[in-house]
């Protein structure tokens, strides 16, 4: 019973977080929308900070899990590496709590929301790092920084699905690819 009681609690404050963001939800907020006492909270979690970092946690190896589900081992290194980021960076742009967070981010800077903004941005880092490690392994691409390489292909690819859109219309998943390969894989390509 525990076990639903807290898996309740992290629904409930996972959408009040999506609904009013970090700053604006409160203890009693999530308790009401969790159907629980404000006491039932405080058994599985000292605070809202603690609440937050639980449900980021989860959120960010869901992100992973979604990038995994796009690889396939038969397909080349850019081809992976297209696939995963856009799937991470589609599931950022749907998922109503990051929505949510990124407004409050540019709106507020609330610290907290600002901590967990370069928590997930280093996870995506690091997941990208440990491919790029694999490829040079592999001998798919020439030797390279591996975390410089991953900072690059991230920030190209938020702007070219993100910071272009504000000026132009949205590109195509296939042009991205292929501007992802003319600019980033020629260039590491053996």
């Amino acid at each position: 019973m525990s076990i639903d009681r807290k898996q309740q609690i992290l629904e409930a404050a996972t959408k009040s977080f999506s609904l009013f963001g970090y700053k604006a939800t409160t203890m009693d907020q999530v308790a009401k929308l969790a159907n629980v006492g404000k006491g039932t909270i405080y058994t599985f979690f000292k605070n809202k900070e603690e609440l937050f970092d639980e449900i980021i946690h989860s959120l960010i190896a869901e992100m992973k899990a979604a990038a995994d589900e796009a690889i396939d081992p038969t397909l080349s290194f850019h081809e992976n590496v297209h696939r995963g980021l856009y799937k991470i960076l589609e599931f950022r742009l749907k998922h109503q709590l990051t929505i949510k967070l990124f407004q409050e981010e540019k709106e507020m800077g609330t610290p907290a929301v600002m901590e967990v903004m370069d928590q997930m941005e280093d996870a995506i880092l690091n997941y990208l790092k440990e491919k790029v490690n694999q490829a040079i392994e592999k001998g798919e691409i020439r030797e390279c920084d591996p975390e410089l390489t991953a900072f690059v292909m991230l920030k190209l690819y938020i702007a070219l699905i993100f910071d272009w859109e504000k000026r132009h219309e949205p590109l195509e998943k296939e042009k991205i690819a292929m501007l992802f390969e003319q600019y980033i894989m020629k260039g590491l390509s053996n």
